[in-house]
């Protein structure tokens, strides 16, 4: 599928003023001003509740899958107002893994890659649909260990290999960015080095902004970080800046295990 935005910049997300309230008198995310950097990793961390996930949602605005979430401000991919597009092309543009594995249990794996397809009503032929699952499992390195076995359940697959069928599925529509909620943090320490390993290649390709708790994997894969403090960008930068010398004390605390 051809890709309709134009590559302008360096920087393909810019977040302004970014503000989300699941209640009426709490913003649980505040004010947000970030810019994202085309075809890198950028690291979300902070605390529990600080509004990680709240943010990484609402770049492809899944909370209005739920009522009475207010989300305002602006979000522009390339310079196109993610706010005014249809929701639905707004996430064929920026897709979304899990924390936890969770291929669909009664599709086969071939079915499972071309979930978004079948979501968003687009009908492949077959000669299509057999390039698409191809090219989508040989991105995560997932062919040669299912080729032989498209027509199984996806749950069939271990752990590791179901995340990354997760992650074929959220690459089969070709989307720009792919934004991942501690996409390790239910998998074993090889299955967690797998992943990454995979997320560095996949950013020549694809924009990804990934939250997690792991600062080891912050600091290994990613080249941009975010920290958030109570719904608040604190601060943010070159990852290993913000390691070796954060600014604000709430970054240095938790870096250094203080909070958190």
């Amino acid at each position: 599928m051809e890709n309709p935005i134009i590559q302008t910049n360096t920087n393909i997300l810019s977040i302004k003023d970014l503000c989300v309230a699941y209640t009426a008198d709490h913003l649980s995310v505040s004010h947000v001003n970030v810019e994202i950097p085309r075809n890198q990793i950028t690291a979300i961390m902070g605390p529990s509740g600080c509004g990680k996930s709240t943010l990484l949602r609402a770049i492809n605005r899944m909370h209005e899958l739920y009522r009475g979430i207010q989300v305002s401000g602006q979000m522009l991919l390339d310079g196109h107002d993610l706010m005014s597009m249809d929701p639905i092309k707004v996430r064929r543009q920026v897709g979304m893994v899990f924390q936890r594995p969770n291929p669909f249990p009664t599709m086969s794996i071939a079915d499972n890659v071309m979930a978004g397809y079948m979501l968003n009503g687009l009908h492949p032929d077959k000669q299509q649909r057999n390039q698409i699952v191809e090219r989508s499992l040989r991105s995560v390195g997932l062919w040669d260990e299912v080729k032989d076995s498209l027509t199984k359940k996806g749950t069939f697959l271990s752990g590791g290999q179901q995340q990354r069928l997760c992650i074929a599925r959220a690459l089969a529509l070709q989307p720009q960015i792919i934004l991942m909620d501690e996409p390790t943090s239910a998998l074993d320490p090889i299955a967690t080095s797998t992943i990454e390993n995979l997320l560095t290649e996949l950013q020549r390709d694809v924009t990804i902004i990934i939250v997690t708790h792991n600062m080891g994997q912050a600091r290994r894969i990613s080249q941009k970080s975010l920290f958030m403090y109570l719904g608040e960008l604190v601060e943010c930068g070159p990852t290993e800046t913000l390691f070796s010398n954060p600014s604000h004390p709430h970054t240095a605390s938790y870096l250094s295990g203080h909070i958190g």
